[in-house]
């Protein structure tokens, strides 16, 4: 039976450790400054459309409508962030125990490499949960001014953090791979574009079996319901599968170096 005390005791390590690094401070306030700026050009454009006449005539709903206007470009943003911020976050997360030589010591103590996996994972995706949670504060304050509905706003989200949580799991394997933290972040940097151009390869192909395959495996499809506002059984298979899959292979490598040493 899987013991969850080992894992719980590699979360909480990995979680203090986040917040209480500059380095995360520093991140959530250049973070912070940046989504400021975007949020506000956008709000005010908005604003500036929904109160003038003359410029609502010939716009689509879209443009009319703050789900559209306003938060999903918001949201594009925080993702765009992620790219980068989620391997600074990871990368020292395996990549630092080898420079340090404690990997060695997690190698020979009784945790599984389940338990090493699961624990850092859960802790990174916390820290990114609570990242939303801070770009979250923009459409609250707008709710001051306007009245709109909540649900495909949450559910975009929604789909921003299943992103964020394939990000964590692909830049963990990443940290996984090497000793080096510079080398592991522009590997987790590789990963997390690469994936996005996957989709892009869709529009390039002409056979139509190829086409439905890479149709099936881009991020931007499976996204788009979540962008819609609608949650669908296999987008939400398809980022479990991917999270599944980078974390297994993140055992697998921590699991290699335990026999091999």
């Amino acid at each position: 039976m899987f013991n969850l005390r080992p894992t719980y005791v590699i979360f909480k390590k990995e979680l203090a450790g986040y917040f209480k690094s500059p380095l995360f401070y520093f991140l959530c306030f250049m973070m912070t400054i940046l989504l400021g700026i975007m949020f506000t050009i956008s709000f005010e454009k908005f604003a500036q459309s929904s109160s003038n006449a003359m410029l609502q005539f010939g716009a689509t709903p879209q443009m009319l409508n703050i789900h559209y206007a306003v938060f999903l470009p918001h949201l594009a943003i925080v993702n765009l962030v992620f790219v980068f911020l989620v391997p600074a976050l990871t990368m020292r997360l395996l990549s630092e125990e080898k420079k340090v030589k404690t990997f060695d010591l997690l190698l020979t103590s009784p945790i599984s490499s389940l338990a090493i996996v699961l624990g850092k994972y859960f802790a990174t995706l916390v820290t990114i949960f609570a990242l939303i949670g801070v770009s979250f504060i923009y459409p609250l304050v707008s709710r001051r001014v306007f009245e709109f509905e909540w649900s495909p706003t949450l559910v975009s989200a929604f789909g921003i953090f299943l992103v964020a949580a394939v990000y964590v799991a692909m830049n963990l394997f990443a940290s996984s791979l090497s000793d080096n933290g510079l080398v592991a972040f522009v590997l987790s940097i590789v990963f997390n574009l690469s994936i996005w151009f996957v989709g892009a390869l869709n529009e390039s192909v002409d056979s139509p079996s190829a086409k439905a395959v890479l149709e099936h495996i881009s991020l931007n499809t499976h996204l788009a319901g979540l962008i819609e506002g609608t949650i669908r059984t296999n987008g939400l298979i398809f980022f479990f599968s991917l999270i599944f899959l980078f974390c297994f292979l993140t055992e697998r490598v921590i699991e290699s170096a335990r026999w091999s040493d």
